[in-house]
Protein backbone atom coordinates (compact mmCIF):
# COMPACT_ATOMS: atom_id res chain seq x y z
CA UNK A 1 0.00 0.00 0.00
CA UNK A 2 1.21 3.19 -1.09
CA UNK A 3 1.58 6.03 1.57
CA UNK A 4 0.15 9.71 1.22
CA UNK A 5 0.81 11.46 -1.93
CA UNK A 6 1.56 15.36 -0.72
CA UNK A 7 1.11 17.28 -3.44
CA UNK A 8 3.47 20.62 -4.65
CA UNK A 9 3.23 23.98 -6.14
CA UNK A 10 4.34 22.60 -9.25
CA UNK A 11 2.20 20.78 -11.29
CA UNK A 12 2.58 16.93 -11.82
CA UNK A 13 4.47 16.86 -8.95
CA UNK A 14 4.07 15.44 -5.65
CA UNK A 15 6.20 13.88 -2.85
CA UNK A 16 5.54 11.04 -0.22
CA UNK A 17 7.27 10.64 3.30
CA UNK A 18 9.90 7.83 3.24
CA UNK A 19 12.47 6.93 6.32
CA UNK A 20 15.84 8.47 5.48
CA UNK A 21 18.17 6.18 4.16
CA UNK A 22 21.51 5.99 6.65
CA UNK A 23 20.08 8.50 8.71
CA UNK A 24 17.37 8.79 11.56
CA UNK A 25 13.98 10.22 10.41
CA UNK A 26 12.23 10.96 7.34
CA UNK A 27 12.79 12.22 4.23
CA UNK A 28 11.01 13.56 1.25
CA UNK A 29 10.56 11.05 -2.24
CA UNK A 30 9.71 13.10 -5.29
CA UNK A 31 7.84 11.64 -8.55
CA UNK A 32 6.17 13.50 -11.15
CA UNK A 33 3.43 12.74 -13.25
CA UNK A 34 2.82 13.40 -17.10
CA UNK A 35 1.29 12.23 -20.50
CA UNK A 36 3.10 11.28 -23.30
CA UNK A 37 2.15 10.04 -26.58
CA UNK A 38 -1.43 9.08 -24.87
CA UNK A 39 0.00 7.45 -21.79
CA UNK A 40 0.42 8.41 -18.38
CA UNK A 41 3.29 8.27 -16.70
CA UNK A 42 4.50 7.98 -12.66
CA UNK A 43 7.95 8.13 -12.07
CA UNK A 44 10.12 8.95 -9.32
CA UNK A 45 12.39 11.82 -9.43
CA UNK A 46 14.57 11.88 -6.68
CA UNK A 47 14.82 11.69 -2.89
CA UNK A 48 15.38 14.54 -1.12
CA UNK A 49 18.79 14.10 0.66
CA UNK A 50 20.19 10.94 -1.11
CA UNK A 51 19.78 12.59 -4.41
CA UNK A 52 19.26 16.25 -3.32
CA UNK A 53 15.93 16.15 -4.94
CA UNK A 54 13.69 19.78 -4.43
CA UNK A 55 10.02 19.94 -6.08
CA UNK A 56 11.56 22.33 -8.36
CA UNK A 57 14.12 20.26 -9.68
CA UNK A 58 11.94 17.29 -9.98
CA UNK A 59 9.53 19.91 -12.26
CA UNK A 60 13.00 20.44 -14.35
CA UNK A 61 12.50 16.90 -14.79
CA UNK A 62 9.41 16.21 -15.47
CA UNK A 63 9.64 18.85 -18.68
CA UNK A 64 12.99 17.57 -19.82
CA UNK A 65 10.79 13.91 -19.62
CA UNK A 66 8.40 15.61 -21.56
CA UNK A 67 10.80 16.68 -24.05
CA UNK A 68 12.15 13.37 -24.31
CA UNK A 69 15.81 15.15 -23.58
CA UNK A 70 15.51 12.99 -20.63
CA UNK A 71 15.84 9.37 -19.79
CA UNK A 72 13.82 7.61 -17.33
CA UNK A 73 15.64 6.39 -14.50
CA UNK A 74 14.88 2.86 -15.11
CA UNK A 75 16.97 3.51 -18.68
CA UNK A 76 19.45 4.98 -16.43
CA UNK A 77 19.98 1.63 -14.66
CA UNK A 78 20.13 -0.40 -17.66
CA UNK A 79 22.29 1.77 -19.27
CA UNK A 80 24.66 1.50 -16.34
CA UNK A 81 24.07 -2.32 -16.40
CA UNK A 82 24.41 -2.49 -19.93
CA UNK A 83 27.71 -0.47 -19.54
CA UNK A 84 29.11 -3.07 -16.73
CA UNK A 85 28.37 -5.83 -19.06
CA UNK A 86 29.79 -3.88 -21.86
CA UNK A 87 33.52 -4.85 -23.28
CA UNK A 88 35.24 -1.80 -22.59
CA UNK A 89 38.69 -1.29 -22.87
CA UNK A 90 40.24 -2.04 -19.30
CA UNK A 91 38.01 -5.54 -19.58
CA UNK A 92 39.50 -6.48 -22.82
CA UNK A 93 42.85 -5.40 -21.33
CA UNK A 94 42.16 -8.21 -18.41
CA UNK A 95 40.87 -10.85 -20.60
CA UNK A 96 43.57 -10.41 -23.55
CA UNK A 97 46.13 -10.90 -20.74
CA UNK A 98 44.31 -13.96 -20.07
CA UNK A 99 44.45 -15.42 -22.51
CA UNK A 100 47.29 -14.19 -24.68
CA UNK A 101 49.92 -14.13 -22.30
CA UNK A 102 52.17 -12.18 -24.47
CA UNK A 103 55.87 -11.05 -24.68
CA UNK A 104 56.85 -7.90 -22.99
CA UNK A 105 53.71 -7.89 -20.89
CA UNK A 106 55.61 -6.14 -18.13
CA UNK A 107 56.36 -3.23 -20.45
CA UNK A 108 53.16 -3.63 -21.58
CA UNK A 109 51.22 -3.72 -18.26
CA UNK A 110 53.11 -0.31 -17.70
CA UNK A 111 52.54 1.72 -20.56
CA UNK A 112 48.44 0.20 -19.84
CA UNK A 113 48.00 1.93 -16.59
CA UNK A 114 50.47 4.79 -17.37
CA UNK A 115 48.72 5.78 -20.53
CA UNK A 116 46.03 3.81 -22.16
CA UNK A 117 43.46 2.93 -18.84
CA UNK A 118 43.16 6.66 -17.11
CA UNK A 119 42.18 8.24 -20.63
CA UNK A 120 40.49 5.23 -22.89
CA UNK A 121 39.89 2.59 -19.58
CA UNK A 122 36.08 2.71 -19.62
CA UNK A 123 35.32 3.32 -23.26
CA UNK A 124 34.40 0.81 -25.67
CA UNK A 125 36.06 0.32 -28.87
CA UNK A 126 33.46 1.97 -30.69
CA UNK A 127 33.57 4.85 -29.08
CA UNK A 128 36.80 5.70 -29.36
CA UNK A 129 37.23 8.74 -31.75
CA UNK A 130 40.67 9.96 -33.28
CA UNK A 131 40.76 13.04 -30.82
CA UNK A 132 41.13 10.85 -28.31
CA UNK A 133 43.35 8.93 -29.80
CA UNK A 134 45.60 12.30 -31.14
CA UNK A 135 45.00 13.10 -26.88
CA UNK A 136 46.80 10.40 -25.88
CA UNK A 137 49.55 10.35 -28.40
CA UNK A 138 50.20 13.85 -26.80
CA UNK A 139 50.07 12.36 -23.00
CA UNK A 140 52.95 9.91 -23.97
CA UNK A 141 54.76 12.57 -25.73
CA UNK A 142 55.00 14.95 -23.02
CA UNK A 143 56.97 11.98 -20.91
CA UNK A 144 58.27 9.43 -23.29
CA UNK A 145 60.22 9.38 -26.39
CA UNK A 146 58.28 9.11 -30.31
CA UNK A 147 59.15 5.10 -30.14
CA UNK A 148 57.39 4.83 -26.55
CA UNK A 149 54.31 6.63 -27.88
CA UNK A 150 53.95 4.52 -31.02
CA UNK A 151 54.48 1.23 -29.06
CA UNK A 152 51.66 2.42 -26.21
CA UNK A 153 49.40 2.99 -29.78
CA UNK A 154 50.68 -0.26 -30.99
CA UNK A 155 49.29 -1.87 -27.41
CA UNK A 156 45.62 -0.13 -27.87
CA UNK A 157 45.55 -1.84 -31.17
CA UNK A 158 46.08 -5.11 -30.09
CA UNK A 159 43.41 -5.20 -27.44
CA UNK A 160 40.92 -3.30 -29.73
CA UNK A 161 42.02 -6.47 -32.40
CA UNK A 162 41.64 -8.92 -29.48
CA UNK A 163 38.53 -7.71 -28.66
CA UNK A 164 37.28 -7.91 -32.80
CA UNK A 165 39.02 -11.46 -33.06
CA UNK A 166 37.26 -13.00 -30.00
CA UNK A 167 33.58 -11.41 -30.87
CA UNK A 168 33.63 -9.43 -27.98
CA UNK A 169 33.46 -5.94 -29.30
CA UNK A 170 33.38 -4.01 -32.52
CA UNK A 171 36.57 -1.99 -34.09
CA UNK A 172 37.29 1.11 -33.93
CA UNK A 173 34.95 3.53 -36.02
CA UNK A 174 38.45 4.16 -37.70
CA UNK A 175 41.48 3.60 -39.10
CA UNK A 176 44.45 4.17 -36.79
CA UNK A 177 48.22 4.58 -38.27
CA UNK A 178 51.08 4.55 -36.58
CA UNK A 179 53.74 6.76 -38.14
CA UNK A 180 57.16 5.56 -38.68
CA UNK A 181 59.91 6.17 -36.19
CA UNK A 182 63.37 6.45 -36.66
CA UNK A 183 64.96 4.80 -33.63
CA UNK A 184 68.41 5.31 -34.82
CA UNK A 185 70.20 6.19 -31.46
CA UNK A 186 73.65 5.14 -31.65
CA UNK A 187 75.20 6.37 -28.25
CA UNK A 188 78.91 6.27 -28.66
CA UNK A 189 81.69 6.64 -26.57
CA UNK A 190 85.01 8.01 -27.39
CA UNK A 191 88.52 5.83 -26.67
CA UNK A 192 89.47 8.06 -23.63
CA UNK A 193 86.09 7.28 -22.40
CA UNK A 194 85.90 4.01 -22.84
CA UNK A 195 89.47 4.00 -21.32
CA UNK A 196 88.36 5.53 -18.16
CA UNK A 197 85.33 3.41 -17.54
CA UNK A 198 87.19 0.18 -17.74
CA UNK A 199 89.29 1.68 -15.35
CA UNK A 200 86.56 2.50 -12.99
CA UNK A 201 85.39 -0.87 -13.68
CA UNK A 202 88.71 -2.60 -12.58
CA UNK A 203 88.41 -0.80 -8.97
CA UNK A 204 84.81 -1.49 -8.80
CA UNK A 205 83.54 -3.38 -5.71
CA UNK A 206 80.37 -4.79 -7.04
CA UNK A 207 80.88 -7.37 -9.00
CA UNK A 208 77.84 -7.99 -10.36
CA UNK A 209 77.06 -4.25 -12.06
CA UNK A 210 80.94 -3.91 -12.77
CA UNK A 211 81.09 -7.68 -14.75
CA UNK A 212 77.31 -7.00 -16.09
CA UNK A 213 78.91 -4.01 -17.47
CA UNK A 214 82.09 -5.71 -18.99
CA UNK A 215 80.00 -8.63 -20.79
CA UNK A 216 77.69 -5.82 -22.31
CA UNK A 217 80.70 -3.49 -23.48
CA UNK A 218 82.60 -6.61 -24.92
CA UNK A 219 79.74 -8.83 -26.58
CA UNK A 220 77.06 -6.16 -27.28
CA UNK A 221 74.52 -8.19 -25.19
CA UNK A 222 70.99 -6.85 -24.89
CA UNK A 223 69.80 -5.98 -21.35
CA UNK A 224 67.49 -8.66 -21.14
CA UNK A 225 69.19 -11.03 -22.71
CA UNK A 226 72.63 -10.51 -20.12
CA UNK A 227 69.35 -10.68 -17.20
CA UNK A 228 68.41 -13.87 -19.01
CA UNK A 229 71.96 -15.40 -18.79
CA UNK A 230 72.49 -19.04 -16.78
CA UNK A 231 75.22 -20.70 -16.46
CA UNK A 232 74.26 -23.67 -18.40
CA UNK A 233 73.88 -20.98 -21.56
CA UNK A 234 77.77 -20.50 -21.25
CA UNK A 235 80.16 -22.87 -23.45
CA UNK A 236 84.04 -22.17 -22.10
CA UNK A 237 84.66 -25.80 -23.80
CA UNK A 238 83.58 -24.30 -27.55
CA UNK A 239 84.24 -20.61 -26.42
CA UNK A 240 80.39 -19.74 -26.99
CA UNK A 241 77.11 -18.16 -25.85
CA UNK A 242 74.10 -19.31 -26.21
CA UNK A 243 71.66 -16.63 -26.40
CA UNK A 244 67.99 -17.72 -25.52
CA UNK A 245 64.91 -15.79 -27.01
CA UNK A 246 66.64 -12.50 -28.32
CA UNK A 247 63.84 -9.75 -28.19
CA UNK A 248 61.10 -12.62 -29.33
CA UNK A 249 63.58 -14.09 -32.40
CA UNK A 250 65.02 -17.75 -32.55
CA UNK A 251 67.99 -18.82 -30.23
CA UNK A 252 71.45 -17.59 -31.31
CA UNK A 253 74.77 -18.36 -30.64
CA UNK A 254 77.77 -15.54 -30.34
CA UNK A 255 81.29 -16.31 -29.55
CA UNK A 256 83.08 -15.09 -25.90
CA UNK A 257 86.09 -13.03 -26.78
CA UNK A 258 89.31 -13.49 -24.13
CA UNK A 259 88.02 -10.20 -21.99
CA UNK A 260 84.12 -11.95 -22.47
CA UNK A 261 85.60 -15.26 -21.16
CA UNK A 262 87.94 -14.10 -18.32
CA UNK A 263 84.99 -11.87 -16.78
CA UNK A 264 82.79 -15.20 -17.13
CA UNK A 265 85.58 -17.70 -15.43
CA UNK A 266 86.10 -15.05 -12.86
CA UNK A 267 82.37 -14.45 -11.82
CA UNK A 268 81.26 -15.70 -8.79
CA UNK A 269 77.79 -18.33 -9.37
CA UNK A 270 75.61 -18.05 -6.51
CA UNK A 271 72.69 -20.20 -8.74
CA UNK A 272 71.51 -21.08 -11.64
CA UNK A 273 71.33 -17.35 -13.24
CA UNK A 274 74.75 -15.43 -14.14
CA UNK A 275 73.83 -11.93 -12.71
CA UNK A 276 70.69 -13.32 -10.34
CA UNK A 277 68.79 -11.22 -8.62
CA UNK A 278 66.34 -11.26 -5.22
CA UNK A 279 65.93 -14.94 -4.12
CA UNK A 280 68.35 -16.12 -6.87
CA UNK A 281 65.61 -15.19 -9.52
CA UNK A 282 65.93 -13.39 -13.13
CA UNK A 283 66.98 -9.67 -12.29
CA UNK A 284 64.51 -7.13 -13.33
CA UNK A 285 66.71 -4.59 -12.68
CA UNK A 286 70.12 -2.90 -11.71
CA UNK A 287 69.99 0.60 -12.20
CA UNK A 288 71.12 2.50 -9.21
CA UNK A 289 75.07 0.97 -9.52
CA UNK A 290 75.38 1.11 -13.04
CA UNK A 291 74.47 4.97 -12.61
CA UNK A 292 76.72 4.70 -10.06
CA UNK A 293 79.36 3.83 -12.28
CA UNK A 294 78.69 5.86 -15.29
CA UNK A 295 78.83 9.30 -12.79
CA UNK A 296 82.21 7.99 -11.62
CA UNK A 297 83.54 7.40 -15.17
CA UNK A 298 81.87 10.85 -16.27
CA UNK A 299 79.87 9.24 -19.13
CA UNK A 300 77.64 11.74 -20.58
CA UNK A 301 73.78 12.09 -18.43
CA UNK A 302 72.02 11.08 -21.41
CA UNK A 303 74.46 7.28 -21.78
CA UNK A 304 72.08 4.67 -21.04
CA UNK A 305 74.57 2.41 -19.27
CA UNK A 306 73.81 -1.01 -20.54
CA UNK A 307 72.20 -0.12 -23.94
CA UNK A 308 74.82 2.77 -24.58
CA UNK A 309 77.55 -0.07 -24.12
CA UNK A 310 76.23 -2.56 -26.80
CA UNK A 311 76.16 -0.11 -29.05
CA UNK A 312 79.59 1.51 -28.57
CA UNK A 313 80.70 -2.28 -29.17
CA UNK A 314 78.77 -1.94 -32.35
CA UNK A 315 80.10 1.42 -33.32
CA UNK A 316 83.98 0.42 -32.54
CA UNK A 317 83.03 -2.45 -34.75
CA UNK A 318 81.80 -1.16 -37.64
CA UNK A 319 84.71 2.02 -37.46
CA UNK A 320 87.02 -0.10 -37.75
CA UNK A 321 86.19 -1.29 -40.86
CA UNK A 322 87.17 -4.51 -40.64
CA UNK A 323 84.17 -5.89 -39.78
CA UNK A 324 81.68 -6.43 -42.39
CA UNK A 325 77.63 -5.82 -41.45
CA UNK A 326 76.35 -9.60 -42.05
CA UNK A 327 79.11 -10.31 -39.59
CA UNK A 328 77.45 -7.24 -37.28
CA UNK A 329 74.09 -8.43 -37.77
CA UNK A 330 75.34 -11.98 -36.58
CA UNK A 331 76.77 -10.42 -33.66
CA UNK A 332 74.01 -8.31 -32.53
CA UNK A 333 71.52 -11.17 -33.16
CA UNK A 334 69.47 -8.63 -35.51
CA UNK A 335 66.57 -10.22 -37.26
CA UNK A 336 67.06 -8.32 -39.79
CA UNK A 337 69.86 -6.21 -41.72
CA UNK A 338 67.76 -3.20 -41.46
CA UNK A 339 68.32 -2.67 -37.80
CA UNK A 340 72.48 -3.14 -38.27
CA UNK A 341 72.24 -0.73 -41.11
CA UNK A 342 71.97 2.18 -38.36
CA UNK A 343 75.89 1.43 -38.20
CA UNK A 344 76.71 1.36 -42.12
CA UNK A 345 77.96 4.91 -42.17
CA UNK A 346 81.25 4.25 -39.22
CA UNK A 347 82.06 1.56 -41.71
CA UNK A 348 81.91 3.96 -44.61
CA UNK A 349 83.47 6.28 -43.16
CA UNK A 350 86.62 3.88 -42.02
CA UNK A 351 86.55 3.08 -45.68
CA UNK A 352 86.67 6.07 -46.95
CA UNK A 353 89.93 7.02 -44.81
CA UNK A 354 91.51 4.17 -46.39
CA UNK A 355 90.93 5.23 -49.61
CA UNK A 356 92.37 8.23 -48.44
CA UNK A 357 95.17 6.67 -46.76
CA UNK A 358 95.74 4.79 -49.80
CA UNK A 359 95.74 8.03 -52.27
CA UNK A 360 98.16 9.68 -49.55
CA UNK A 361 100.61 6.99 -50.48
CA UNK A 362 100.31 6.98 -53.75
CA UNK A 363 101.11 10.33 -53.67
CA UNK A 364 104.09 9.75 -52.18
CA UNK A 365 105.32 7.07 -53.65
CA UNK A 366 105.18 9.29 -57.47
CA UNK A 367 106.77 11.87 -55.35
CA UNK A 368 109.44 9.54 -54.09
CA UNK A 369 109.90 8.48 -57.85
CA UNK A 370 110.16 12.06 -58.98
CA UNK A 371 113.00 12.71 -56.78
CA UNK A 372 115.37 9.79 -57.70
CA UNK A 373 115.03 10.64 -61.46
Amino acid sequence: MHSQRFPTKYPGVFFRLSRRIGEQGQERVFYIVFKKDGKVFEEKAGRQYADDMTAARAARVRAERIEGKRPSRKELREAAQAQKEAWTIDKLWTEYRKQRIPKGIAQDQSRFRKYISPHLGPKQPHEIMPLDVDRLRVKVLEKKSPQTKNLTLALLRRIVNFGVDEKLSSPLPFRMRLPQVHNIVTEDLRPEQVSKLLHVLDSESDLQARNLMKLALFTGMRRGELFKLRWEHVDFERGFIHIKDPKGGPDQIIPMNETARNTLETHPRKGAFVFPGRGGLQRKEIRRPVNRIKAAAGLPADFRPLHGLRHSFASMLASSGQVDMYTLQKLLTHKSPGMTQRYAHLRDDALKNASELAGRIIEQTAKQSEKAQ
